[in-house]
């Protein structure tokens, strides 16, 4: 499964130390390289479409992309205390 990161996401890691950047980066394409990344994932409470993995004290917010499967497009990666803001 491929992973795409929008504008945002890869701002917030700009601002992440690099060996934090190295740990998530490398989860979200492990989860991305599972047969189902969902089994993973949990709903965002009053979203629609957003499922979150949990890296750390980090929340990675993520669509599944519903016109091309074998993507994941990576939302935000925020702090857990303000993530859900």
């Amino acid at each position: 499964m491929k992973v795409a990161y929008n504008p945002d996401a890869r701002a917030d890691l700009a601002r992440l130390q690099k060996q934090l950047v190295r740990r998530i980066v490398d989860k979200v394409h492990w989860f991305a390289e599972q047969l189902d990344p969902l089994h993973f994932a949990v709903p965002v409470k009053g979203t629609r479409g957003f499922f979150r993995f949990r890296v750390g004290d980090y929340r990675v917010v993520f669509t599944p992309n519903k016109e091309e499967i074998v993507v994941l497009l990576v939302v935000a990666i925020k702090h857990r205390n303000i993530v859900y803001r």
